[in-house]
């Protein structure tokens, strides 16, 4: 290592130990923050980033231009991409958040014991939480949101292809800060597209509570193998949708087109359908050709190649692919177990339908299928925290432990036990 190179890490070391005691700091402000305060904040920060929309949109062009520039694919500049529409999502979002419940400090039990004590469980903000996420701006948003009003301080690692203009985003979420009087750093971003801080935020065991990784599997992957702080994560979005026997035709059909084809690269699009072969003369050939029709490529199992012109032979390394863009696997299976059966063995625990008008076949799907997000007769991209009622998200979770779902300001919050006495001593 050239001393250029030990002084360029040392530097970085010490710029992020800064933003950990900055956000310590912060986090200890911000959990004896009112709901008001917290509110102001968010209101403020919705309304300065509609201020800034031209700042923000021109800062997007810029990462936008080298994002094409580097041959990034088509559904990672989706993912990219801001225009004035999502600008405006974006402050709704805040503005919606500010309209949630508070959680913390709600009391989710309370219980009182034969000896007098009385024992509530309240709920408490995690602390400092490090969100590393890839190219979406928007990201930027939901996350200071959520832990905001849940009562954490954040830092936000970005991106390098978005982060100018997270940067902007950013700088508007510090007006709505200081607005309501609080410091800016309880919403800080990496100021550096190094890929050395990722490993540095690993690290900060201490002044770092919780890593929520949002990104592709090489990500997902790193955060796993190197984080020595716990981490709130999925792999991998291998959604699926099974068509029943029991299936509309033209439920089944829509359904599909929108599980696909709305946004194919989100973690909740659909990856795989699945259909009865009870089906396979009645419902396959017409909701593959509407797939192929709306320009998504099919790759499917032998009777799928055979049944339907122009789809493609699948491997067997298709029905585990998470393809984030317009490319689709289709299997046949006998029945609502066959494809209980496929999803145990290739889906990744996210989010899974199933389209039937058979109420008993619906019961057996969302009762087996073991994943975070099951659905009857609705699309997968319904998986969205925004959807659910909760404001937003700050990612779906595919584990057990703590948060599992959808994560939004609930699922950032802990909780501790207060314990009332009049003078109680243990025998």
């Amino acid at each position: 290592m050239t001393v250029a190179e030990a002084t360029a890490k040392t530097d970085l070391h010490e710029e992020m130990l800064r933003l950990g005691h900055g956000a310590r700091d912060a986090a200890r402000a911000l959990a004896k923050a009112d709901t008001e305060t917290k509110n102001a904040a968010l209101r403020g920060a919705a309304a300065a980033i509609r201020e800034d929309a031209p700042l923000i949109l021109a800062a997007n062009v810029r990462d936008m231009e080298a994002a094409a520039k580097d041959g990034l694919s088509g559904a990672f500049l989706d993912r990219l991409a801001l225009d004035a529409g999502r600008v405006e999502a974006m402050a709704r979002g805040l503005e919606d958040i500010a309209g949630l419940a508070d959680p913390v400090g709600q009391v989710i039990a309370d219980w009182t014991r034969p000896n007098g004590l009385r024992i509530t469980r309240v709920r408490v903000p995690l602390g400092v939480i490090g969100v590393i996420y890839e190219s979406r701006p928007n990201v930027t948003v939901d996350a200071a949101a959520l832990c905001l009003k849940s009562g954490n301080a954040v830092i936000l690692r970005g991106g390098s292809e978005s982060f100018h203009s997270s940067r902007a985003i950013v700088a508007a979420l510090h007006r709505g800060l200081a607005g309501a009087g609080l410091p800016e750093s309880c919403a800080q971003l990496v100021p550096t597209t190094d890929r050395a801080a990722v490993g540095e935020m690993l690290s900060m065991a201490g002044l770092i509570d919780v890593i929520v990784p949002r990104g592709g599997k090489s990500l997902i992957k790193r955060v796993i193998a190197e984080s020595r702080i716990p981490v709130i994560k999925h792999l991998d979005g291998i959604c699926h949708v099974y068509v029943d026997g029991a299936a509309d035709l033209d439920m089944a059909r829509e359904i599909t087109l929108n599980a696909k084809m709305r946004r194919p690269g989100i973690c909740g699009a659909a990856e795989t359908l699945l259909v009865d072969r009870r089906v396979k003369e009645s419902h396959l050939g017409p909701i593959v050709g509407a797939l192929m029709d709306a320009g998504c490529e099919v790759r499917g199992d032998e009777e799928v190649t055979a049944e339907v012109v122009g789809v493609i032979a699948a491997t067997e390394a298709d029905w585990g692919t998470e393809y984030l863009d317009a490319v689709i696997s289709v299997r046949l299976v006998d029945g609502v177990q066959g494809a209980i059966a496929h999803i145990a063995r290739y889906g990744s625990a996210h989010t899974d339908s199933i389209v039937t008008g058979d109420q008993d076949a619906a019961r057996v799907f969302l009762e087996e299928v073991d994943s975070a997000i099951v659905l009857h007769n609705a699309s997968t991209q319904f998986a969205d925290g925004g959807e659910f009622g909760m404001g937003a998200e700050i990612g779906i979770s595919t584990g057990k432990l703590h948060a599992r779902g959808p994560v939004g300001v609930e699922q950032l919050t802990s909780y501790k036990y207060v314990v009332y006495g009049t003078g109680q001593t243990r025998p």
